[in-house]
């Protein structure tokens, strides 16, 4: 734990010297999303409610430099990777070779690592609305094998829609699972929790897991569960529900498998209306899965915009993904990156108003 604590110390400082770089993308319509380059991070989406009205809908901090000064932030608006979620005990087998990478979330690997991708400066360049951000991560980067190009583009279209673009290439076989870790609260900086936000995710059945948040292999019907959104329902509706799983994400911490139609192209995977403001946002993505999560574990600690306490319940993510921990379940869709192929994944987050 020291040493984590003083390679975690020595990763700041040494980023503190560099100074990240504010993108902001802004439509027609009046909508505004920034980006910094440090972990491709989405520090801001200003859109509009019922009324009109422009307000911020992601969790985050007023500058960018805070990111980098608050490492241990929960990701927040990061892309994440080389793998988003987690591997059970940081370990996984590839080609016959067993890797091991640090265990950041009680035993087990989270989210890339002690430096994963939400704590590195990409490559940025900006045309009109677009922003395409590239980073190289090096052979055996946080443990993982293979030198990976990746190259994640925003594109902020003229129906508030933000569209996120990811491909990379690798010379060696490797795993890769990217997403971004938007933390979302459709009523604007209120304050106000997520519990009446009303949910509808495209998934019947979500994998269950053990007490430390690894899929069992299971995947579950979510009938005649808390799990079941398939018909629009409140977040905070089951929530106190004494339910093993519920229990054991401490909330909801779950990956989704969502229903797909076989079509080319993103699909919906969910949408979420604010009562209060009126929006809606659609959740559209090539993936197989998303982790719907409710800010179980902010507790307060970390000062957002405006100085105000991040707090349990406060925002909900819908990370689109491959299942977690899946190079250790071959029965899961594979995220195994070969040399000469290329990885690409789409998602859209729409913003509408009812």
């Amino acid at each position: 734990m020291k040493l984590a604590l003083f390679s975690l110390l020595t990763m700041t400082m040494s980023l503190l010297a560099e100074s990240p770089q504010v993108f902001t993308l802004k439509n027609k319509a009046g909508m505004e999303v920034t980006i910094t380059n440090y972990g491709a991070i989405v520090t801001s989406m200003r859109v509009p409610d019922k009324n009109g009205k422009l307000e911020d809908v992601v969790l985050g901090f007023d500058k960018a430099e805070e990111y980098i000064a608050k490492p241990a932030n929960p990701y927040f608006g990061a892309v994440v990777g080389r793998y988003g979620n987690r591997i059970a005990k940081g370990k996984f087998t590839l080609e016959g070779k067993e890797y091991q990478l640090a265990t950041n979330n009680g035993p087990n690997a989270l989210h890339g690592g002690l430096q994963g991708f939400s704590k590195r400066f990409w490559k940025p360049a900006l045309s009109g609305n677009t922003l395409t951000l590239d980073y190289t991560s090096a052979d055996m980067e946080e443990g993982y094998p293979g030198e990976l190009k990746v190259r994640v583009v925003y594109r902020l279209t003229d129906d508030n829609a933000l569209q996120i673009d990811y491909t990379a290439n690798t010379n060696k076989t490797t795993v890769l699972n990217v997403t971004n870790h938007s933390y979302f609260n459709l009523t604007g900086p209120s304050g106000k929790d997520i519990l009446g936000h009303i949910l509808k995710l495209n998934a019947s059945k979500f994998t269950p897991v053990d007490a430390t948040l690894i899929p069992t292999g299971e995947l579950r019907p979510v009938a005649g569960t808390p799990f079941d959104f398939l018909k629009p329902t409140a977040i905070g509706a089951r929530m106190d529900q004494k339910e093993q799983q519920i229990q054991h994400g401490g909330g909801y911490d779950h990956n989704f498998v969502l229903d797909k139609s076989g079509a080319a192209g993103p699909q919906q995977a969910a949408e979420v209306y604010d009562p209060i403001s009126g929006r809606v946002l659609t959740v559209s993505t090539t993936e197989p899965g998303v982790q719907f999560y409710t800010g179980n574990f902010l507790d307060g600690t970390f000062q957002g915009k405006g100085g105000k306490a991040y707090t349990k319940r406060m925002a909900f993510c819908l990370e689109t993904q491959h299942y977690p921990d899946s190079p250790n379940h071959p029965a899961f869709p594979t995220t195994t990156l070969k040399p000469g192929q290329t990885y690409k994944s789409t998602t859209v987050f729409r913003f509408s108003v009812r």
